[in-house]
């Protein structure tokens, strides 16, 4: 039970930080470290501009800063709250996800951190 209540405070935090700092306004945040290093997209790129599109209602926005994010968002809420109510229902913690689910994520950001450098994709996935 102290999980999900740890990961819900720490949501807190962060959403407080993305509606009080801008993450839209160049150097706000920093720059992704993998963009600085290489000069291409990782699969994070965009995310915390999305995540505050997403908190301001703002779906264009955040589909056009990163739209895997977009996508996968609800699903890992989805999964948390199942896992909340577990664990009011029955004093269990979340159980953890099967081993293909976190291959199958891995392999997925992968595949889009490469679709989102080619240049004729590059308009629709880079941020």
């Amino acid at each position: 039970m102290r999980t999900p209540l740890l990961l819900a405070g720490g949501a807190a935090v962060v959403t407080s930080g993305l509606l009080l700092v801008d993450p839209h306004e160049p150097g706000s945040w920093g720059v992704c470290p993998v963009y600085a290093l290489t000069g291409r997209y990782c699969a994070g790129c965009g995310v915390l501009r999305a995540s505050r599109d997403l908190l301001t209602g703002d779906l264009a926005g955040a589909w056009a800063m990163n739209p895997l994010w977009v996508l996968v968002v609800p699903v890992l809420v989805a999964f948390w709250v199942r896992g909340l109510v577990r664990g009011w229902r029955t004093g269990t913690p979340p159980a953890a996800p099967p081993a293909w689910v976190a291959v199958g994520g891995l392999l997925l950001v992968a595949a889009y951190s490469v679709a989102r450098n080619v240049p004729a994709w590059a308009p629709l996935l880079a941020p």
